[in-house]
């Protein structure tokens, strides 16, 4: 008996629905995908030398002390918030963003205070900012 042989069918892998699962996913990722500006204040970290460095007479210095209390050019601000430091630096700047501020933090100063004062800065639009260290003593 002869039985007849059936025609074999040419096999092909059929990309289009892959092709489309991929489209769709990466329509699904970017539509879902959020992107955020980060906002991010530079700092120049000044060296240790042992000279002292020449004043400048458009530095702003804020100083936080130990009790996170700040002063903006050897004025004591009477407020403890962040508020208060901006409006101090925006008139002590009167508006010039360009002007060089050293921070002087206290090394007993609470980290907030210190972050708030980077913030106060940040907010007001200056990018030329510094923070004094002081050399560890050799005791």
């Amino acid at each position: 008996m002869r039985f007849r042989r059936s025609r074999q069918e040419e096999v092909t892998v059929n990309l289009t629905p892959l092709i489309d699962v991929v489209f769709l996913l990466l329509i699904f990722f970017m539509v879902t995908t959020t992107f955020t500006r980060e906002t991010q204040l530079q700092i120049t970290l000044p060296d240790s030398q042992s000279e002292a460095a020449a004043e400048n007479s458009s530095l702003i210095e804020v100083l936080v002390d130990r009790t996170g209390t700040y002063a903006v050019n050897g004025q004591v601000l009477i407020k403890h918030d962040i508020e208060s430091l901006k409006q101090a630096l925006k008139t002590v700047s009167d508006g010039d963003v360009d002007r060089a501020i050293v921070i002087t933090a206290d090394a007993q100063a609470p980290h907030q205070a210190f972050i708030h004062a980077l913030d106060a800065v940040a907010q007001q639009g200056f990018n030329k900012v510094s923070i004094t260290t002081q050399a560890q003593s050799s005791e």
